[in-house]
């Protein structure tokens, strides 16, 4: 597991986020209209010309803000070879008479294997430079170096970075049993996690994004694991009799929520990571199972059908003061805090199957996000400001991400086999 996440950041050149400090978080041009964003095709800055690394990196570029959404985004399909990305060495007025607000300006250079892109964001209307980095790394890298500066376009024009550098971890059916994997977010560089050839599910972050846990039926009993990814070193951390499923990290990445049946129905209860049973936060006659935490560790969000069929309800983390949040029908499932602890999503069941909803933890605001085909499991960007789940809209099940009110869907499940139960890193 070596390979997961290396990458070196050599140099960053200081960023200037003009657009936040004068406000404009809504990420809207003057008239309230979509910002236009320009995509320069991307230029060799010393030696020869690599049209596979300039269309990679134009390409990552165009997907991460397309999907951001506030933009409306263009990729030129000619640049002048004697152009120039930084401040000085390129015309603004041609850019300027196409209506563009926002110019992406990018470079590279190959020395052997090393990689080294240079990236520049420029307000046309001011002729600024907004934000500008540097990334030194293997050529294996480039995708990570273009999400990396896609975060920094977000962060430059909202205050906040984006979500696109960070990966997302699922289940596919890929070699014939239920093994977990790991990917980019838009679902490139798919590595396999799991090698027990059984059943394996529900993977889900530590709040550090280097450990997962998940649940197992390798030793024969659905049992709890937890993986370290950096090494790959792995541990079965919760097998008692019965059900162990679940898992949900607590933020201070110390303790674990899950779902128990050692006592009888299942309930939930709280684990240290090593296992260890600090307290049972659940005792009701009904089923209690799929915990999650809101982002200040101080609820917890569960499925209960202690009043009838099943709801999400919310707690306290030390088990007091139970109340129901979901009213809407009468089978509602898998919910999930988001980041910024203002919305949680989950899955409503409608004739036809499973369609996604987002609510406010005070039951206000319940809100359909999606509305075609079987749509499960949605789990939170770090960022709060996008959803993933899987979908059964093109015939085959695979992961989707889009915006938080349900906009830009988009598959990003690159191969022909089942992929389900999505879980976005924390960072």
């Amino acid at each position: 597991m070596k390979n997961i996440l290396l990458f070196t950041l050599i140099l960053s050149l200081t960023p200037f986020p003009l657009f936040a400090q004068q406000g404009y978080l809504n990420v809207t041009a003057p008239g309230n209209r979509t910002l236009q964003v320009a995509i320069a095709p991307p230029v060799a800055m010393a030696g020869s010309s690599n049209t596979s690394i300039a269309n990679e990196l134009a390409e990552v570029f165009r997907f991460d803000l397309t999907l951001a959404g506030p933009f409306s985004v263009q990729v030129p399909q000619e640049a002048s070879e004697n152009e120039g990305i930084t401040p000085g060495s390129f015309d603004f007025t041609p850019w300027k008479a196409t209506g563009i607000d926002l110019l992406l300006k990018s470079g590279y250079t190959i020395n052997g294997n090393t990689l080294t892109i240079e990236c520049r964001l420029y307000d046309l209307a001011r002729e600024a430079e907004l934000t500008a980095k540097r990334y030194v790394g293997d050529q294996k890298e480039l995708r990570r170096m273009a999400h990396l500066f896609s975060d920094e376009i977000m962060r430059a024009i909202t205050g906040e970075k984006g979500p696109f550098a960070s990966k997302i971890v699922f289940v596919s059916v890929a070699t014939g049993n239920k093994e977990i994997y790991l990917m980019d977010y838009d679902g490139v560089n798919v590595q396999r996690l799991t090698r027990n050839r059984s059943i394996n599910l529900n993977p889900t972050f530590s709040s550090s994004g280097k450990e997962i846990v998940y649940t197992s039926y390798h030793a024969g009993n659905p049992d709890l694991y937890r993986k370290e990814l950096y090494t790959g070193t792995e541990a079965r951390i919760s097998s008692r009799r019965g059900l162990n499923i679940g898992g949900a990290w607590a933020p201070d990445g110390n303790r674990i929520a899950l779902a128990m049946s050692k006592d009888g129905t299942a309930q939930i209860y709280l684990i240290d990571k090593d296992g260890r049973l600090l307290k049972r936060l659940t005792r009701s006659d009904a089923i209690d199972i799929s915990p999650s935490w809101s982002p200040d560790g101080s609820h917890i969000a569960f499925v209960s059908d202690r009043e009838g069929g099943p709801q999400i309800f919310i707690m306290d983390a030390d088990g007091k003061n139970v109340h129901r949040l979901t009213y809407n029908g009468n089978y509602n499932v898998s919910p999930s805090w988001s980041p910024k602890g203002d919305r949680i999503s989950y899955c409503h069941r409608k004739k036809g199957g499973f369609q996604i909803y987002a609510i406010n933890p005070d039951g206000s605001d319940d809100t359909v996000l999606t509305t075609v085909g079987r749509n499960e499991h949605p789990r939170w960007s770090p960022d709060g400001r996008f959803l993933t789940f899987s979908s059964t809209r093109t015939g085959i099940e695979g992961i989707y991400v889009m915006r938080a009110d349900g906009a830009g869907q988009t598959r990003v499940s690159r191969w022909k086999w089942a992929d389900s139960q999505p879980y976005w890193t924390r960072w």
